[in-house]
């Protein structure tokens, strides 16, 4: 008998008992089901994580961590802006660096009339914006005009505000930063992610901050690499040319965000397997259900057994029919599963603000995972059905 011809009588069997066929593939179902749905869960998180840790593209993370020796020659060391003209230029010189994007942060009161709040005060450059991205929901942007000439401007953070100025559109009011009158033109998009907590800060040109706290130095530097491969060499060397325009020793060092980022995605991997092989046990509870239906089904049709041996079909043959039998079953309840799976984690990640990552190598596994369930799991009923002596299986009644 040929495996259409299996095939067919298996498809046969299945539709001759509708209810228990749905039943039987409900286990193979949900454990199928349940896979996709943690695997792409998880690989839509790790993404969603990566991407808030690395930001934008290439990007390394310039700090100063001075030694306890410098600390004890000068305790005021830490009260210091790290970064100089200076360095800036030397690191523009290196041949892997994109660009260097430098700023600078100073905590300050900002007042409207008779209302005062705490304010982080960020005097930024043009690259800054271009790098990360700073999207004005209200108002306008900072202009190349307003970073020449210094202007008294700024842009307001969402929180700002909304604690500032009780969610009102500040766009065109002056508020006092620092006691220095700055025109809020715009106001910034709401942060979004794990890790964006909504800050009180107000942008301004730098030139502008230079001259409202009299300081030409940087807080935060932050180099951008030409090439993802060239990350490590020219963080090396920027940590390398700082320390030696500062006479210290390894008090410069460089954050590669995409390598913390890489870590991150190897403990969220290591969690969806740990997860998925929770989630898997259902399979495995399936996968008995079928074996039972199975070993239900051969008792049920013993005569048949025995009339098909009785006309000449070998034990091959039968065992065949049987395997077949069990492996569709569970190959169905494989593909509804997949199916249900992914419109779940389609919604899970449309609601939760992540993307969902159900891969061709986890669809594939899941169909094939559901055939080797039909096979170790229809191999006990397969055989037993083999192993029916043709003439006790004909006085079955």
């Amino acid at each position: 008998m040929s495996v259409m011809e299996n095939l067919k009588m298996a498809l046969s069997s299945l539709k001759a008992h509708k209810l228990r066929s749905i039943l039987t593939m409900l286990g193979i179902i949900i454990g199928v089901g349940a896979v996709i749905i943690v695997v792409a869960i998880g690989q839509g998180g790790e993404a969603m994580l990566k991407e808030q840790i690395t930001g934008p593209g290439n990007t390394i993370e310039v700090f100063y961590q001075p030694s306890d020796e410098e600390i004890r020659s000068n305790p005021n060391v830490m009260l210091k802006a790290p970064f100089t003209q200076e360095d800036i230029r030397a690191l523009e010189q290196i041949p892997e660096v994109k660009r260097v994007v430098a700023s600078s942060t100073q905590f300050s009161k900002a007042r409207l009339q008779e209302k005062t709040v705490d304010v982080s005060s960020v005097g930024i450059t043009k690259d800054y914006i271009d790098l990360y991205e700073l999207k004005v929901e209200k108002g306008r942007e900072l202009s190349s005009s307003d970073f020449l000439g210094g202007r008294r401007v700024g842009l307001a953070s969402n929180k700002l505000q909304e604690e500032l100025f009780d969610g009102e559109s500040p766009v065109g009011k002056v508020v006092l930063v620092a006691n220095q009158p700055i025109e809020i033109i715009g106001v910034l998009e709401k942060p979004e992610g794990l890790f964006s907590f909504g800050s009180m800060e107000v942008y301004m040109p730098f030139q502008t901050w230079r001259m409202m706290y009299g300081s030409s130095d940087y807080t935060q530097l932050t180099l951008q690499a030409d090439d993802p491969d060239h990350i490590q060499a020219a963080g090396k060397k920027a940590a390398r040319i700082l320390n030696e325009l500062h006479n210290t020793e390894e008090s410069y060092q460089v954050i590669n965000m995409e390598e913390i980022a890489a870590g991150v995605g190897q403990i969220t991997k290591i969690m969806t397997l740990i997860i998925g092989s929770i989630a898997g046990i259902s399979l495995f509870v399936g996968g008995i259900g079928v074996m039972n239906i199975m070993l239900v089904s051969v008792t049920e049709r013993t005569r048949e057994i025995g009339i098909r041996m009785a006309l000449g079909a070998t034990r091959k043959q039968v065992l065949t029919q049987f395997l077949i039998e069990s492996v569709t079953l569970t190959l169905i309840g494989g593909i509804l599963g997949i199916g249900l799976g992914w419109g779940v984690a389609t919604l899970v990640s449309f609601f939760a603000g992540w993307p969902s990552l159900v891969s061709w190598q986890v669809v594939v596994g899941g169909v094939l995972f559901s055939m080797i369930i039909g096979v170790i799991f229809g191999i006990l009923p397969a055989n037993k059905a083999s192993m029916l002596d043709p003439i006790e299986s004909l006085r079955y009644e």
